[in-house]
């Protein structure tokens, strides 16, 4: 598939968030882990969440699908052997909380994906869980996937580098409380991506469950039980950031409904960002209303937002990156974006892609180990997606400017946006599926 975008003249009107991938992964594996009949409203529906889903259904968890979400009896715990191995397609995060999950299950469980995801690292996460007790380990020895793991979870005390993945984390924690013994995780190093770890203990706690912090980075799980609940699914700023960042970038007026102001995602720094480039944000309860100026020629032939350039540090929000580089593309001056090299293990290398496709865009990139340096300006072009949802939405933000912006690969939109290009139209963007 191929995305075609053209310039826009004006975005306008109001549009509920996209619900959060990252809170449909968690809903849905808690809910499995339950004891009782829980109901989740609002959940994601994406390539991502349905590998979460189809893995749940997979361990013996019964889920009911309805319109505005789903109903999932609990298995307290006790989960049933694979039948078959589990693949779980594009999706790292169900790779990662799978594995350690996986564990409380009779026999052993095979957890495999597409070609993207065999190019996963995995070694940290499974030297952490060796420690407690859990027989995890990559068939090929390569620390990729496929990845067997046996039956059995002693717990105990484990430690885990926090400079790769937030999610190695989450998921120790997610089924720790199922854990023959208690368990103490402590992470060393640089802890990266912190926020999605919180948000892992919010949703915890939520379903029942405590976790104890302690200084130096330690966490603390005590044997428990989820308890089910009817839950709702809060909008996801990552996804939003694409809509509100169009709004900033073409001079509209876009409010965004179901993203709430005291929300433990990382990602809503994206408003502070949007801010410090000159957009006008009006953060609600429970919405968020951004406001842009119009945009400009250059004499050059490319073309600039009134954003400015922007020094930013990502380390707590790599998801982020391909955003905050679009905007940077059409800024004015010079942007600097540091502490995303963990961005480097993601669908794609995210730093490298975005700094190749933004080339092809005429946009002047410096790519580093951690950083991207950005200076504004560019023009339409042809690009590739690298079979990345964040980089075909990202790159979409420069068509809306320039013009004239072909992505191939563009299907990629569907693993967390799956209405994205209904959304931006309906906003007034010109984008056609080719």
């Amino acid at each position: 598939m191929e995305l075609k975008v053209e310039k826009a003249s004006e975005i306008k009107g109001a549009v509920k968030a996209p619900p959060s991938k990252s809170y449909t992964h968690r809903a849905l594996l808690l809910a499995c882990l339950a004891r009782g009949q829980s109901r989740l409203r609002d959940p994601l529906y994406s390539a991502d969440t349905l590998a979460t889903l189809k893995a749940c259904q997979a361990l013996g968890c019964d889920i009911e699908l309805e319109d505005e979400g789903c109903t999932v009896q609990g298995t307290a715990g006790e989960l049933k052997t694979p039948e078959n191995v589990l693949n779980l397609e594009n999706s790292g995060t169900t790779l990662r909380f799978l594995t350690t999950m996986t564990s409380l299950a009779p026999g052993c469980s095979v957890l495999t994906g597409d070609n993207s995801l065999r190019t996963r690292p995995m070694q940290d996460l499974l030297d952490s869980l060796q420690k407690l007790g859990v027989a995890a380990y990559s068939t090929r020895s390569n620390g990729l996937p496929p990845v067997v793991v046996k039956s059995g979870f002693s717990g105990g005390k484990s430690d885990i580098k926090g400079s790769v993945s937030s999610q190695y984390i989450s998921s120790i924690l997610l089924s720790a409380p199922y854990a023959q013994n208690p368990v103490d995780l402590q992470v060393v190093g640089a802890f990266k991506s912190r926020p999605y770890v919180e948000m892992t203990l919010d949703i915890m706690d939520k379903f029942g469950v405590q976790c104890r912090q302690e200084p130096g980075n330690k966490f603390h799980l005590d044997q428990q039980t989820y308890q089910a609940r009817d839950y709702t699914i809060e909008g996801d700023y990552s996804s939003a950031s694409y809509l509100m960042s169009a709004a900033a970038i073409l001079g509209g007026e876009v409010t965004v409904l179901n993203l709430f102001k005291d929300s433990q995602q990382g990602d809503k720094l994206i408003l502070d960002i949007l801010e410090k480039m000159g957009a006008s944000i009006k953060a609600r309860e429970d919405q968020v209303t951004v406001k842009g100026d119009s945009p400009e020629s250059k004499t050059t032939g490319k073309i600039t937002s009134p954003l400015t350039s922007i020094d930013v540090n990502l380390e707590n929000s790599p998801d982020l990156l391909p955003t905050v580089a679009a905007l940077a593309a059409v800024a004015q001056g010079t942007s600097h974006i540091v502490g995303v090299e963990h961005a480097r293990y993601k669908e794609t290398d995210r730093v490298h892609t975005m700094a190749l496709e933004l080339g092809k865009l005429g946009v002047d990139v410096t790519e580093e180990r951690d950083s991207l340096t950005i200076t504004g300006g560019a023009h339409g072009g042809v690009v590739e997606s690298h079979t990345d949802h964040r980089l075909v939405m990202s790159l979409t933000l420069v068509g809306l400017l320039t013009g004239e912006v072909r992505i191939n690969g563009a299907e990629a939109y569907q693993v967390s946006f799956p209405n994205f290009p209904q959304v931006m139209e309906d906003l007034g963007c010109p984008i056609k599926i080719i």
